[in-house]
């Protein structure tokens, strides 16, 4: 197969328990990565990947240095690199689209791998919890078997996920682990946390609420953020959730009301305000263009074409 553990293929596995009793090492990598200090990211040197989004780069790029995505509680974070040319991608799977996704992701680290013979793909995957609901459980076996069926050799380095990413408080299950960040120069995969989410930080959660499917947002080769073109239609009755309580929210629009971090609903309300604000999408990307976002010289993400 070609998704290996130490080298060596393994059958298709029908709970992620099966998988760490199988592969002993793998829980205690788990263990070693999740009690790693969590890393609070320099905003000016991140390339931040929001939920159905992926980013892939080199350590030649100059404008980032960590690629970085949190927020995930069912959701699962998804690093695959190739050791040979440093490329690599992060991506928050949500469980939309797992096995039209996971194709883009290696394909993203391939095709900026073409000119290496050496190295290999490595996967480190984490998220997920034990949710009543087991989403997370179902999502762990649904990207592992998508890349099993991937033809390329794919090395499953770090597996942080559903049990091994799972704590209990105050009687309810939650994540140890929201978020991670790659650092793009060394390929380390660490716990980390993030002030900024930008750029355009509710024009891509509108498109994600709105069911946009998963995006590449990162053109390597210029350094430019790209958002769009989104398309959806205006709809009014989403007003209703911001006079709704936090409870309804979180019982509604969340897959883990219990385990949320505690910005969920005012960034569900922004997000909402926001198409309720741009009903019209086509406003928002003029001659059907993605806006387009560069580094400045002081380390933010600016609108190209604008001073």
């Amino acid at each position: 197969m070609p998704l290996l553990i130490q080298n060596r293929g393994f059958d298709r596995i029908s709970s992620t328990a099966e998988l760490f009793d199988k592969n002993p090492h793998l829980q205690e990598n788990a263990r070693t990565f999740r009690s790693k200090p969590l890393v609070d990211v320099d905003p000016k040197c991140l390339l931040y990947v929001q939920q159905r989004e992926f980013a892939a780069t080199t350590p030649a790029d100059n404008c980032v240095s960590v690629i970085g995505s949190d927020d995930a509680t069912t959701c699962h974070l998804v690093v695959l690199r190739h050791t040979g040319s440093g490329a690599v991608c992060l991506a928050h799977c949500d469980g939309s689209s797992t096995w039209s996704e996971v194709p883009l992701l290696v394909k993203a680290v391939t095709s900026l791998s073409t000119v290496c013979k050496e190295g290999r793909l490595e996967l480190h995957l984490v998220g997920g919890f034990n949710d009543d609901s087991k989403t997370s459980h179902k999502l762990s076996l649904n990207i592992l078997a998508a890349f099993q069926k991937q033809k390329e050799d794919i090395h499953l380095e770090t597996c942080c996920i559903t049990e091994m990413n799972d704590i209990v408080v105050n009687g309810r299950h939650n994540p140890v682990l929201y978020g991670i960040g790659v650092n793009v120069k060394t390929g380390e995969v660490f716990p980390a946390s993030f002030t900024y989410k930008g750029p355009a930080e509710e024009l891509r959660s509108a498109r994600t609420f709105t069911g946009g499917q998963m995006a590449d947002i990162y053109d390597s080769s210029k350094g430019l953020v790209k958002i769009g073109p989104c398309k959806w239609s205006p709809n009014l009755d989403i007003a209703f959730w911001l006079s709704q309580n936090d409870d309804t929210i979180l019982k509604y629009l969340s897959t883990s009301p219990m385990a949320e971090p505690p910005h969920f609903v005012q960034h569900m309300k922004s997000t909402i305000q926001f198409l309720l604000e741009h009903p019209d999408s086509d406003s928002l990307f003029p001659g059907g263009q993605p806006q387009l976002y560069h580094r400045t010289e002081r380390g933010d993400w600016e609108r190209a074409g604008q001073s």
